[in-house]
């Protein structure tokens, strides 16, 4: 199948039972047994849901990988993956990862005993240089956020398996339908759903696919043992955010690369970061492990116009998250990524005057206009 008939007809479809063609909201927290521990599939909805599930075998089909877990949010997921190693170990972190990855890795894994180390992923032999005796892990993002780098995914892979380390891949940005990290290496991609999967700012949800049975298993045991999952109604309207993603990703990726394209010869824009820019550093690796450069733009402007600058908007919201249909409008140093020290920001390049852009599918010129009646207002 292609992606976006995938989307429509994979993974868990309809209902046997009734001709429903949508999979039910199973609300449901217990189910009956045939006789004491004789079950029929499902015993206990933190173990297992038929509308988490009908999400979960949909989220690994189309990542190509052998299993899906869904949770509560991207942070529960990122969480739940980070459980997997103990106390010593050490993980490698993509260095500006997001804000509440970065919080979660050096504010409460320190604090349990996983050590962390922020590098800069898109260079390998950084990767390699930064690899201690007791690393158990590479956690990348790629593109990342928000200043949309590129790491090489089969080269850090190759990495990894060479030195007996998980791959871990955040694929938020570029969704299954732009990318698919386990094809070319990766032990674990991971995704916050709330963003393109859901694509509605209607629900808050994470997704974790696994490569193989082994590692299956071991989320499988986690996720049931601390309870961090998503809930049936959350999980449909992820099953129905998903029909839609692949036009909606290249609805976001069209508008995206019209706003990049504008921004870059803007003379009050210092700096515009979009992997679809043939100026991107990442622009010739990312067209050979995605088959699309996303939604997300970050450009930069002198930091006293900033806030003038998002009053003037109409249609671009100024609100965290990203990924829905309507365009948003953020400032990492004070949202996004506020709780990275402001020392480490500035030197990652995250700096007060930097914006970034979540493309949304409305009509480019509307967005285009928008965003130059506002340039015109700051002088």
């Amino acid at each position: 199948m292609k992606k976006k008939t995938k989307v429509i007809h994979g993974g868990i479809t309809g209902d046997d039972r009734t001709g429903a063609v949508s999979v039910p909201v199973y609300q449901v927290s217990t189910y009956k047994q045939q006789k004491a521990g004789q079950h029929s599939g499902y015993e206990y909805s933190r173990t297992g849901n038929p509308t988490r599930a009908a999400l979960e075998t949909m989220i690994a089909e189309l990542e190509g990988g052998h299993s899906g877990f869904a949770f509560g949010s991207g942070m529960a997921a990122i969480t739940a993956v980070m459980l997997l190693f103990d106390r010593g170990d050490h993980i490698l972190f993509t260095d500006d990862v997001y804000g509440g990855t970065y919080r979660l890795a050096s504010k409460v894994l320190q604090r349990i005993g996983i050590e962390a180390t922020f590098v800069d992923t898109s260079d390998p032999e950084k990767v390699e240089a930064a690899i201690q005796p007791n690393t158990k892990a590479i956690f990348i993002e790629t593109p990342t956020n928000p200043l949309l780098k590129i790491t090489d995914l089969q080269r850090v892979s190759q990495i990894s398996v060479q030195n007996h380390l998980l791959f871990i891949v955040d694929n938020t940005f570029y969704t299954p339908y732009f990318q698919n990290p386990i094809q070319l290496g990766a032990d674990l991609v991971l995704h916050s759903a709330t963003k393109y999967i859901g694509g509605h700012s209607d629900v808050v949800g994470g997704l974790v696919v696994a490569a193989n049975k082994e590692l299956g298993e071991k989320l499988h045991f986690i996720q049931n043992s601390t309870g961090g999952i998503l809930g049936p109604q959350d999980s449909w309207l992820l099953l129905r955010g998903i029909k839609t993603l692949g036009l909606r990703m290249e609805a976001h990726e069209k508008n995206a690369e019209k706003i990049a394209a504008y921004l870059i010869d803007h003379p009050q824009v210092k700096q515009v970061y979009y992997p679809g820019l043939a100026t991107h550093t990442g622009h010739e690796l990312a067209k050979t492990q995605s088959s699309g450069f996303g939604g997300m733009i970050s450009f930069e402007i002198d930091e006293e116009k900033v806030d003038s600058f998002l009053s003037k908007l109409t249609f671009f919201v100024v609100a965290e998250s990203l990924g829905a249909v309507e365009s948003l409008i953020s400032v990492p140093s004070r949202m996004t990524h506020a709780s990275i020290p402001i020392e480490r920001r500035l030197e990652l390049g995250i700096t007060e005057g930097l914006i970034r852009i979540s493309a949304g599918i409305e009509d480019s010129s509307d967005l285009l206009e928008d965003l130059d009646q506002a340039f015109k207002a700051i002088g």
